[in-house]
Formats: structure tokens, sequence, C-alpha cells
């Protein structure tokens, strides 16, 4: 399942670690943390079949600076809201960091049910993303085999979320993709001085109960509202 697990731990620090496995391999997240607070992760390679790094519940005060991640599914926070009574996470910072060649660049993923779960505080910054299928992307209607959350919305509320300075290319056309609750919108979603492409051109956006600003370089044009 995971590589390394940094569960209900409080001053860790992590740095220079090496993580392969093969990209084909499932479940094989390389780091994940959950439960803890004040954690660093600096200057590691983690190539996966899954997460590069995976935050769970009950994560505060986490620092992630100088990592590759490829193959694997990017950086990731969640999934969160499974259960209807679970802490959140806030406090993160994601700091120069290269994904290259992962299904996803830097990623929020919650469960379709109700929850009273959240994600607030996070920074996205200074990453280079190279051919990821999602550079961006907050996904709240995850929902495995169609399984115990279909025609529910997620309870999981997600708010002060700063990508800054994200430059690559995107393997597809949608670039950035906020897929937010209709019960719990995400708000306070800052976009800054992206540059994300497809094939050379300007990639797309697409927003669904978002709201936020984007200032700087934009490109893809924001679509929040």
């Amino acid at each position: 399942m995971f590589h390394i697990v940094i569960n209900a731990c409080q001053n860790v620090k992590a740095q220079g670690i090496t993580i392969t496995a093969d990209g084909n391999s499932p479940n094989t997240d390389g780091i994940h943390v959950q439960g803890s607070s004040d954690v660093t992760i600096l200057t590691s390679k983690i190539r996966t079949g899954d997460d590069c790094i995976s935050i769970g519940p009950g994560t505060t005060n986490l620092w992630i600076e100088n990592i590759a991640c490829g193959p694997g599914h990017g950086i990731s926070i969640g999934s969160l809201g499974k259960d209807e009574n679970e802490a959140g996470v806030q406090n993160v910072t994601v700091k120069t960091v290269t994904l290259s060649g992962t299904q996803n660049g830097v990623r929020i993923k919650t469960w379709g049910r109700p929850s009273n779960s959240f994600v607030r505080d996070v920074v996205f910054q200074d990453a280079t993303i190279v051919n990821a299928q999602n550079p961006i992307v907050i996904d709240q209607n995850y929902c495995p085999n169609n399984e115990g959350c279909p025609g529910q919305a997620s309870g999981v509320k997600i708010s002060d979320i700063t990508y800054k300075n994200i430059h690559g290319t995107s393997a597809t056309e949608v670039a950035v993709k906020f897929d937010c609750s209709s019960k719990n919108p995400c708000s306070g979603i800052k976009l800054e001085d992206l540059k994300l492409t497809y094939k050379n051109q300007a990639a797309q956006a697409s927003c669904v109960h978002a709201s936020g600003d984007a200032l700087g370089l934009e490109q893809p044009q924001s679509c929040l509202s």
C-alpha cells in the first residue's frame, strides 16, 4: 500500500529519500502522511505507480519542498471525506516540485458523500509539470465503482487554496479542473502566474462550483466565478 507512512507523529523531517516502484504497480504510494503535524519532506526522488506523496486526514503544518515525482499519480491531498466524522487538512505547502509523466500534478480528492472534513490554507508554488494528464485538479466527486455515493454531494469544505508560479505541459486539453461540491463549493481559490500548454497551444480550464481570483499570467484563462 505505502512505502513510508507517517501516522500520528509530530516534528518529523524526511530528507534525501529515493523511492522506486514500477509505474504500473497499483497502490504503491511513496510517502503517506496522516494524523500528523509539523512534518517536513525535502529533496527526494519518488517514482511509483500511485501518489508520490499522499496527504490524509488530520494533517497539519506540512511542508514539502524540492521533490522530483514521476511516474505516479502526483502529489495528492486525499482522498478525504470517506467517513462522516473525519479530521481535516490545513496549513500545507508544496514548493519547488517537478512532476514528470504523472497522472495528476497537484490534486485534492474527496469522496462524494456527507462529511464534516475540510481542506484549507494550502499553497502549491513553483511547480514544473511535464506532460501530466491533470496538472491541476480538485475532484470532489470521487466514488470508486459508484458504490455508496452516487447522487450525493461531498461534505468536505475546500477553501483558501493558492496555486502560484506553475508552468509546464498537459497531456490533455483541460489542464486546470475544479470539480467542486454542490453542497460546499470551493472558495478562496487563488491562481497566480500559471502557464500550462497542451500540444503547444493554450490549455483549457474547467470550473464547477468554484470561486476565487486569478492574478498575473493566466494560461489557461481562469474560469473562476
